[in-house]
């Protein structure tokens, strides 16, 4: 007997523990324990109540989900109607609700209000007897709704039995239920890559959840909740203000928004729409607009209600996020790196707060995914500054002969080839030096440093050159005058003269460095130094084919078809022959034959500071040597070259027994293989 009190007393502590560590992080949002800890609480409980089953209790932590599905909800009569509220959508509705209000009370100066975020979830009633869970209600028609209690026990953030003191005997509350937004986002993804079926947006995804009929389906849905009033409360009397009712809330452990505040007047009201407004796309959950409340109680009972709405509180929407609209047709953007997108383009509609007539639908999969036409009835949506998005297509909508969208086999700018690499989602324009799309991505790439090194030709130049219709394709650069240059904006004479001497120096480069600068995607650094000493000139990589580009170090099928994609296009190859026309040029001489790299099959890292050259000349030195420069050290490295400051590579090189050159035993092996 001894031994099964105190097992009892060990299992009624584990509970309390655990209440608390609930009530700390669902509803203070200040946990003091970690999730290991939590978890371990959790499964000692579990552990005791397998082996003790009678002590097991219908509040304990661990009976979320445990009852058998059902075959049906029951009906449950509201103690007290589950109410509507009334709408306004603009200021003057707004303005006119606070003078009706104060009308009614008889007071002339501004009155306080509660201000709330208006939750787009699902509205629910929870009923504590002696401060445990007994009911869970939908709001149903407002007199009657389902009995959902064995799904709101799933819900984490709902206690199974309230905390605190001076707890009533019989407590009613009215709340929301809600998917946080990451978790939405987070559980279509997973349901999207399986198969399943995906929520249009988490109102419906929290509505579908609370009507399983398997509770051990709810459980696997992440849902929170927040509650907002109290409605009934047998045997402790109610706060005397609205604002006070959130903290009898909070002490007894059920979860509250934490956006709740009191304003003064409707100039308070308005402050607080606008503010809310603002973080909305920032806040963890949905909200459709903002809830407003007379703060006192009894001016609340007072004002009393009209119709199936209480007189004293409104609902001031935000402008709606997603509406119904229909698409004209389905068109492919390019994009600066070639990408192809296809946009919906739409019946204009007015959502969000604006009139939109686009909408992405990202990629070929997403089209495919949600069947999307043209000629569909679709719901779109948008957020914020978030580009508005085609959210699910009204099957039932549908006009009769709508086709599959098909991807484009030629880029709707330039006409280059369009392609699909395997195992990728984004499809590409091939035509990158001469698709007016990509030509300051292009260009940018050509300039940078580690390709033709044009010093004073940046970003913002290049952004200009291409706006004021100067450049057009990469080889016009080396057609820019003098005059041309200096009347552009923050450009002078000097800066001009520096800028066309720096374009004839680029003109003398290596062939590594040209291919490297061509923008092939796929072609780094150290495969444009394999094609150069491979192929040994340009014009017999132009022509090789995909099965010989494979047999290159570093190049795979993907990039071999990249590659020979790049060279099958017309308008590139154009390209090509206006920039060796202009005079960009290498000595044969600094192309290596493949049977000349005395390094080949090499690999060195490079570490801390070189003094007489910097470490990316040095790594383009061993690379024309046919050796093979790594960002780490591995058994397999042949030597670490290691400079001034030099950090943990050098620790590991030591470590692996690598051999370590310095700077003066770098230059000598360089010179001398």
């Amino acid at each position: 007997m001894g031994e099964d009190k105190g097992v009892k007393k060990q299992v009624e502590t584990l509970r309390n523990s655990i209440r608390y560590h609930n009530y700390r992080y669902y509803v203070l949002d200040d946990p003091q324990i970690p999730d290991s800890e939590y978890d371990r609480l959790m499964r000692e409980l579990q552990s005791l109540e397998k082996k003790y089953p009678k002590l097991v209790t219908v509040d304990s932590p661990t009976q979320r989900v445990g009852a058998a599905p059902l075959k049906a909800f029951g009906g449950v009569e509201h103690a007290v109607p589950m109410l509507s509220l009334s709408n306004a959508f603009s200021e003057q509705e707004l303005i006119a609700f606070d003078q009706r209000v104060r009308e009614r009370l008889g007071i002339d100066r501004p009155i306080e209000y509660t201000a709330e975020p208006k939750l787009d979830g699902l509205a629910v009633s929870l009923t504590y007897r002696e401060g445990v869970l007994v009911q869970g209600a939908t709001r149903g028609d407002g007199a009657s709704g389902e009995d959902i209690t064995q799904n709101i026990r799933t819900i984490t953030s709902v206690p199974l039995r309230l905390v605190g003191k001076n707890m009533p005997a019989i407590l009613e509350v009215r709340a929301e239920v809600y998917m946080p937004g990451k978790a939405f986002r987070e559980f279509n993804a997973q349901a999207g890559s399986r198969g399943e079926k995906t929520f249009v947006n988490p109102r419906n995804a929290a509505a579908g959840s609370l009507r399983q009929l398997d509770p051990r389906v709810t459980a696997q849905r992440p849902l929170a909740i927040f509650c907002y009033n109290i409605v009934r409360s047998v045997g402790v009397p109610l706060a005397v203000e609205q604002q006070e009712v959130f903290t009898q809330l909070k002490n007894w452990g059920l979860r509250v928004c934490p956006q709740n505040e009191v304003v003064i007047g409707s100039i308070g009201c308005f402050e607080y729409y606008h503010k809310t407004q603002d973080m909305r796309d920032s806040l963890p959950y949905e909200i459709d607009g903002v809830v407003y409340k007379v703060n006192q109680l009894d001016w609340q009972r007072r004002l009393g209600f009209v119709a199936r709405a209480p007189r004293w509180a409104i609902a001031y929407k935000f402008p709606a996020q997603e509406e119904l609209t229909r698409i004209q047709e389905i068109v492919f953007q390019v994009g600066r790196t070639g990408a192809l997108t296809p946009v919906a383009k739409l019946e204009p509609v007015f959502v969000g707060g604006a009139t939109i007539s686009n909408a992405s639908l990202h990629n070929m999969d997403e089209v495919q995914r949600k069947d999307v036409r043209s000629g569909d009835w679709v719901f779109v949506r948008r957020a914020g500054d978030v580009i508005p998005e085609v959210v699910k297509v009204v099957q039932e909508r549908r006009p009769a002969g709508t086709r599959e969208v098909s991807l484009p086999k030629h880029c709707p700018v330039c006409g280059s080839d369009v392609v699909r690499v395997e195992g990728e989602v984004v499809v590409r324009c091939s035509g990158g030096l001469f698709c007016s799309a990509q030509r300051k991505e292009a260009i940018k790439h050509y300039a940078s440093r580690r390709a033709l090194d044009i010093e004073g030709l940046g970003n913002k130049l290049i952004e200009q050159l291409v706006e004021c219709g100067l450049v057009e394709h990469i080889d016009d650069i080396y057609d820019l005058g003098i005059e041309q240059l200096a009347g552009l904006e923050r450009m002078a004479e000097k800066s001009a003269k520096n800028l066309i001497s720096a374009l004839e120096v680029s003109k003398k480069t290596t062939l590594a460095r040209f291919i490297y600068a061509l923008g092939i995607r796929g072609v780094g650094e150290a495969t444009a130094q394999a094609l150069a000493r491979h192929e040994g000139t340009l014009e017999r990589l132009m022509e090789t084919d995909v099965e010989s580009l494979q047999q290159i170090p570093d190049v795979g099928p993907i990039v071999a078809r990249q590659i020979s994609i790049f060279f099958d296009q017309v308008h590139n190859r154009e390209i090509i022959h206006k920039l060796r026309k202009a005079g960009v040029q290498w000595p044969q001489h600094s192309v290596v034959a493949a049977q000349d790299t005395p390094l080949a099959g090499n690999t060195y890292v490079l570490t801390g500071t070189l003094e007489g050259l910097t470490r990316e000349e040095a790594k383009r030195r061993l690379q024309v040597l046919g050796a093979k420069v790594s960002s780490s050290v591995s058994k397999k490295t042949t030597a670490v070259i290691a400079g001034e400051n030099s950090g943990s590579k050098l620790s590991k090189a030591g470590s692996l027994g690598v051999e370590i050159l310095n700077e003066k035993q770098l230059m000598h092996l360089i010179e001398n293989v």
